[in-house]
Formats: C-alpha cells, sequence, structure tokens
C-alpha cells in the first residue's frame, strides 16, 4: 500500500462519524439523504465525510436519477477488518444491524 493512500485511509478511519457511516453502509447502500437522517450534523458536514470516504476508497458512490447512492467498497481489506470491529464495538454493533435489517427488507416500492 502506497504511504499516501494508506495516510488517506487512516484519516479517513480517524473519525467517530465516518465508522459510523461505515457500519450503515456495511450491508446496505443508502442515499446520502438516508444516511443524513441519522446524524445531527449539516449536510455539507455530512458530504465531507462522504467525499473523505470516497477518497480514500473505502465507499462508492452512484447517481442514480438525482441521487447518489453509496455502499462499501467489500474488496478494501480496511473494510473487512472494520466489520470485524463492527461485531465487538458496542456502540457500532447496533448499527450493522440495523444495516443487515434494511438489506434483507422487501423493498417498499414493490408493495
Amino acid at each position: 500500500m502506497r504511504t499516501v493512500q494508506a495516510a488517506k485511509i487512516f484519516a479517513a478511519m480517524a473519525s467517530e462519524p465516518r465508522l459510523k457511516i461505515l457500519a450503515y453502509l456495511s450491508k446496505a447502500t443508502m442515499t446520502a439523504g438516508e444516511i443524513a437522517d441519522r446524524f445531527d450534523m449539516t449536510k455539507p458536514s455530512l458530504s465531507k465525510h462522504l467525499g473523505i470516504l470516497e477518497n480514500a476508497g473505502l465507499i462508492t458512490g452512484v447517481k442514480v436519477g438525482k441521487y447518489i447512492h453509496y455502499s462499501i467498497v467489500e474488496t478494501h481489506i480496511v473494510n473487512a477488518l472494520d466489520g470485524y470491529l463492527q461485531e465487538v464495538c458496542p456502540t457500532r454493533k447496533p448499527l450493522r444491524r440495523e444495516s443487515e435489517a434494511r438489506a434483507t427488507a422487501p423493498d417498499a416500492s414493490e408493495a
């Protein structure tokens, strides 16, 4: 791993909101608005956090219509390690469960 990329990854992981975003995206894809609903921060602040995670290669955003759908880059080794930490962290484990429930829930638009 190149030093510059490693620095970006460590900087991205050095923030509680970004760790929570990774937990929310661990099993489900979410729009920025859906992520914002879970935080008490301004949308520009959330956008900055998403940009840092995306720049580090930990998440990716795909534009679908007028929304950007964010998802975790599962093949990134840091995300694999973070997934393990989510299982043992008392703060982030419930967020991972919420992500799993969201991923397995039937799509409300199909009902």
